[in-house]
């Protein structure tokens, strides 16, 4: 593809890098007002094999996303093979962890759904859909949280003020946008209602897909369970379940490129102030959590060149470039982590 016909960045992709590198460096600050060897002995407390634990159940629980996009792609009747399926999705996967650019994850799905020869729409549908039924997990995770948060709302720690202060510092550029954003929700309701019609007829594989989404907050929230009492803050399983699911609808905010920074923040404030945990604990299971998801990304790697490549060469009306636009399912931040 010659350069001249590179489009240039959308304004939304510079406002994205600009908060990215304000919640990075807000994390550092965090990192910095902490101590570093906080942090550090917090880390050392994990061993080898927990850690090893850890990364085996983040990795049970992309198959279980493999298999929920799989059941909606075989639901709408196309001829998908697990195998296939769980090639783009850890591609995508790969993508979104590694590839910091306006190409999402579900892009990267999309692309190689395509690359199959599978119908665009169908595909472009079942990612929504795909997207929505990991969103009404995570929905249904929430309130085991409310009391906490509640509990929280009441009282106020000083030893975690620097970091309330950082994260709520973005909370005046988020109101600024109220309007924008309560636009946008209308349209991703209606965007939704027609993406689910052809599911909605066949509720079958959204029952099924429901059940590998809890599958995989099973083993998502086992993992981030292990690593806190690993590090001496024992939590119980069920207020993790309620934290994570409102850390994880904060990351569909797309103010940072993949979550980048937003992730920790907002894991390590709403784990500190809800969760009772320490300042040095809470930052070390942001890093532990991105690091995981990395690392269980990998196999995707081998997948991403060959999906790439297809889609260059796939004439634009297919892939439709675009499209993080039109759907919610292909936006930059959705993309994260197709949870």
């Amino acid at each position: 593809m010659s350069t001249s016909s590179k489009k240039p960045a959308s304004p939304a992709f510079w406002l994205r890098l600009a908060g990215t590198l304000l919640t990075l460096a807000l994390l550092v600050y965090l990192f910095m007002e902490q101590g570093w060897n906080e942090i550090l002995l917090a880390l050392q407390k994990i061993t080898l094999w927990q850690f090893s634990l850890a990364l085996a159940l983040q990795l049970l629980s992309r198959l279980a996303i493999c298999a929920r996009w799989h059941v909606l792609l075989r639901g709408a009747k196309l001829p998908v093979t697990f195998a296939q399926s769980t090639r783009i999705t850890f591609a995508g996967l790969f993508a979104s962890n590694f590839l910091p650019t306006t190409i999402g994850g579900d892009v990267i799905r999309l692309a190689g759904a395509i690359q199959l020869r599978f119908d665009s729409a169908i595909s472009t549908a079942s990612l929504v859909a795909d997207r929505l039924v990991g969103m009404a997990g995570m929905a249904m995770a929430l309130p085991f949280g409310l009391p906490a948060f509640s509990a929280a709302l009441g009282q106020s720690n000083p030893d975690h003020l620097p970091l309330a202060t950082a994260v709520l510092s973005q909370r005046e550029r988020l109101g600024m946008t109220a309007k924008k954003w309560q636009a946008r929700l209308a349209g991703f309701l209606q965007r939704m209602l027609r993406s689910l019609q052809l599911w909605i007829s066949h509720p079958r594989s959204l029952f099924q897909a429901l059940g590998f989404t809890w599958l995989h907050m099973l083993f998502l929230f086992t993992s981030i369970w292990l690593l806190l009492n690993a590090m001496g803050e024992p939590v119980s399983f069920w207020l993790i379940a309620g934290m994570w699911s409102a850390v994880y609808f904060i990351t569909l905010i797309p103010i940072s490129i993949n979550a980048y920074g937003l992730q920790e923040l907002s894991l390590a404030f709403i784990f500190t102030q809800v969760g009772g945990i320490s300042a040095s604990s809470a930052l070390s299971v942001a890093i532990l959590v991105r690091t995981l998801f990395m690392l269980a990304s990998l196999p995707g790697a081998f997948f991403v060149p060959g999906i790439l490549a297809a889609r260059s060469s796939t004439p634009a009306g297919l892939t439709t470039p675009d499209s993080k636009e039109q759907s919610p399912a292909l936006d930059g931040n959705a993309g994260n982590t197709p949870e």
